[in-house]
């Protein structure tokens, strides 16, 4: 793989990692900041609600910027940001930081897709993507877990500082690896194009699951470290290490829902959001019990991130007519769903049902997508409705 990618792969992680490193320190910084753990979550949701929202309209704005000029300014936002965070005075500037930091995330992915494809010849294309891509979920296994425990060693300034550290990592690749070339660039289509997609029922209703799964994975996981350590009683120190397993299975997850994709999207899908829900169920009731929470964590991630892969394949195959619209719109749902599942997550514990009622959410939530999934299969093949490449094909 050319070293220009490996530079974009360095820095997907870093933003991978600074958006959820905050789940695993969430209470020594909730400590730190003198706000409650719920509140530190709003960490969390503004950093998604930021990426959903700033992210395509900044995106959109920096059209005319010289690529590598656009990926240079971003990394410098990113080290300058977690320099902020690891000095901010208190809540409200921390917030602040992390939005801004946000909205380079948002624009970042979008850049850094079409750099890599530029890159290497279209027989690769595929593969350079993946290899970008592949940095959220390397960052769930190696930084999300390392920040987490340099956070328990030294204190939580000091995950941001190893984080500017990271920054500053990044910014060098950037600058001596990619080169100052302009990739091709793809003729802008029209707008009512672009919008039109978003009446096709596959479209909106995969939406809808997706956002479902991010309240099954989000509540929860926003606040997965107080959750282990008062419900399951696990000591803050082993945290990292069950984030780590977590992160595994997520990447298995990730390998299995491409193959399930492939094989039978959406019965695999309407089966997957079924097993899950009984998984969320599992997550209720055995956790207080550590050796039971220790299998279930890493099989809840995994699956989690096996549905990721057949919605994201489904929207892509609806929207094959509008493609930029359909790449602002993946990550643009996700993060919107995990600002809500933060805020969600923050107000079930302080209605005092607390941290251990988190997983029910995941119950429902599965539960209501797997309906809607079925709903919107059911409708599919009673229509004779076919994507657009396989329309235009026929």
């Amino acid at each position: 793989m050319p070293l220009p990618i490996i530079a974009l792969f360095v820095t997907a992680f870093a933003f991978g990692t600074t958006e959820f490193v905050i789940a695993g320190i969430l209470p020594q910084l909730a400590e730190g900041l003198g706000v409650s753990v719920p509140a530190a979550g709003y960490l969390v949701s503004g950093y998604a609600l930021a990426i959903a929202v700033a992210g395509p309209l900044l995106t959109i704005l920096t059209t005319g910027v010289p690529r590598k000029t656009l990926l240079i300014g971003l990394s410098l936002v990113f080290v300058a940001g977690q320099l902020a965070c690891a000095l901010a005075p208190g809540f409200a500037s921390m917030l602040l930081f992390r939005v801004i930091v946000a909205g380079a995330h948002g624009v970042y992915f979008g850049v850094a897709m079409v750099v890599a494809i530029g890159l290497v010849p279209p027989e690769r294309r595929g593969m350079a993507v993946a290899v970008v891509l592949a940095g959220l979920t390397v960052s769930n296994i190696v930084g999300v877990p390392i920040g987490a425990a340099i956070g328990n060693a030294f204190g939580w300034r000091a995950t941001f500082w190893a984080m500017f550290g990271l920054g500053i990592l990044t910014l060098a690749a950037i600058l001596a690896l990619l080169p100052n070339r302009e990739g091709p660039r793809a003729e802008p289509p029209h707008l009512s194009q672009e919008i039109g997609v978003l009446g096709r029922q596959q479209v909106w209703t995969t939406l809808i699951v997706m956002l479902m799964l991010m309240m099954c994975q989000y509540v929860p996981f926003t606040y997965i470290s107080p959750f282990l350590q008062e419900v399951t009683r696990l000591d803050a120190s082993t945290i990292p290490w069950v984030l780590l397993i977590n992160g595994l299975g997520a990447t298995l997850g990730v390998y299995l829902g491409g193959r399930l994709a492939d094989w039978k999207l959406m019965p695999s899908l309407i089966a997957l959001l079924v097993i899950q829900s009984v998984v969320a169920a599992l997550l209720y009731l055995l956790s207080p019990w550590p050796l039971a929470m220790v299998i279930l964590v890493p099989l809840w991630g995994c699956i989690n991130f096996s549905i990721g892969t057949p919605l994201q394949t489904r929207i892509l195959s609806w929207t094959a007519d509008a493609p930029n619209l359909a790449s602002s719109l993946i990550p643009a749902g996700f993060n919107l769903g995990i600002a809500i599942a933060a805020f969600v997550g923050g107000l079930i514990i302080t209605s005092g049902l607390g941290y251990r009622a988190l997983p029910l959410v995941g119950v429902a939530s599965m539960l209501i997508a797997a309906v809607v999934a079925a709903r919107s299969w059911s409708v599919e093949k009673q229509s004779g409705a076919l994507p657009p490449l396989r329309a235009a094909e026929a």
